[in-house]
């Protein structure tokens, strides 16, 4: 009998198919929609460096037709029954996504199978979408915060690979051939490594029965391994760097340090005392200072990044160039003061109260639920994960928020990173 409102180890379904394929389910017949979420073990990691976006074309070209239907007929069979498929890359994976009908629910399965194991990779539909992406790309060029935010990457790490942007360079993404996407398909795509979720109104054994239906005969013998990726170094000195945009009028700023990967026990003390620094409420004591106060930035915030290597903890804001120098001394200000003072029991009291209240927030429809099952697969954190949520968070002192706070962001070696109109010289 299920006794949580949260998914969990009470009601989900966890099945690993000979081939490797791991199924969950829930069951939800409150609504007749079903949501399907996956990952499949593809990302611009396993690009080649000149060829890096190869993974999102791939991706993407997949949607664009199968050996046995074109664009139209993938679309109208989608289309004529409610349905939507989507299949995206990321860093380490691609993403799977989908919602119907239960009714339409195995036929929907049938679709991302064929979508995934029979690509046509159309040379035409090839064309167009380079066309796309290089507009997109020609985009992020003239673009003062995607520009910060790729220099601020390549400032931090380096050579690492999480410096690199996942949808690549226009360079790189004109000399893919369709021979690079059929090898990549060939040897890339396959069962080991990859998870599909299905919550919504279907029994969870008939949800694993049709995952096998539709993919459990999936074999390549030719599938890499997963790449295992290195820890990531932090900058031997402090980096800052300045690219000017011809004909902007503001600049965006995106100052920071390299973090902790997501399954360090650091992690949610940081967020929760970056939540306090530059997300709660109006964007926490840097938006009320630098924005709300000094009126210095049309907007400052602060973001925390974890993934399998380090992330970052970056403060950001977008100014009028004449201010950017104070709003870089304010943030460095009030993040020292913050370090200093150290967290308030008010303070983080509020902040647990804010983590708790969002989860359920997020589990209230199907492909949330989706989404957050399949989340601890891929991240090992066990079902009982948001039994323990709660506990978990109440149970972070002042002192421990604190103290993780002052060991990241006391580090001399910060990155800045800004882009817009150039800069004045000092004294003009």
């Amino acid at each position: 009998m299920v006794t949580h409102s949260l998914p969990g180890s009470e009601d989900i379904t966890r099945v690993e198919l000979p081939n490797g394929i791991v199924v969950l389910a829930r069951e939800n017949f409150f609504s007749q929609s079903v949501a399907v979420q996956g990952f499949i073990r593809s990302g611009s990691l396993y690009d080649p460096p000149e060829k890096l976006g190869l993974s999102g074309l791939t991706a993407s070209l997949m949607m664009r037709g199968t050996q046995n239907r074109g664009f139209d007929q993938l679309f109208e069979a989608q289309e004529s029954v409610g349905a939507r498929l989507a299949i995206n890359s990321g860093t380490h994976l691609t993403s799977l996504s989908g919602y119907c009908l239960a009714e339409d629910l195995l036929g929907q399965l049938g679709l991302l199978a064929e979508m995934l194991r029979e690509p046509l990779f159309d040379p035409i539909e090839m064309e167009k979408l380079r066309k796309q992406f290089l507009t997109g790309l020609d985009l992020r060029a003239n673009d003062t915060g995607a520009i910060a935010e790729l220099n601020f990457d390549a400032l931090i790490y380096g050579s690492h690979p999480y410096a690199r942007p996942d949808e690549g360079y226009p360079e790189t993404i004109k000399s893919i051939t369709r021979e690079d996407v059929l090898e990549h398909h060939r040897t890339i795509f396959g069962p080991e490594g990859m998870a599909l979720c299905v919550v919504g109104a279907v029994k969870s054994n008939q949800a694993v029965e049709w995952i096998n239906q539709t993919f459990g005969d999936w074999k390549n013998p030719d599938q890499r391994k997963e790449i295992q990726i290195s820890d990531a170094i932090p900058p031997e000195k402090p980096q800052r760097k300045h690219v000017t945009l011809p004909g902007k009028i503001q600049t965006d700023l995106i100052m920071g340090v390299m973090a902790m990967k997501r399954d360090d026990p650091d992690y949610i003390p940081a967020q929760l005392a970056n939540s306090i620094l530059g997300e709660f409420g109006m964007m926490g004591r840097i938006g009320m200072e630098v924005r709300e106060k000094s009126g210095l930035a049309y907007y400052a915030a602060s973001g925390l990044g974890a993934s399998i290597a380090q992330g970052t903890w970056d403060f950001n804001a977008r100014v009028n160039p004449e201010n950017l120098e104070k709003t870089i001394a304010l943030i460095n200000q009030v993040i020292r003061d913050f370090l200093k003072e150290g967290v308030q029991q008010e303070d983080l009291r509020d902040n647990q109260d804010a983590f708790i209240g969002r989860l359920p927030l997020g589990l209230e429809s199907n492909r949330g639920v989706a989404k957050a099952v399949l989340d601890l697969e891929r991240k090992k954190r066990g079902f009982d994960y948001y039994y323990n949520f709660a506990d978990m968070v109440r149970a972070i002192t002042p002192e421990r928020v604190t103290e993780v706070a002052r060991k990241y962001l006391t580090t001399p070696n910060h990155v800045i990173s800004s882009c817009g109109p150039r800069l004045k010289k000092k004294g003009k």
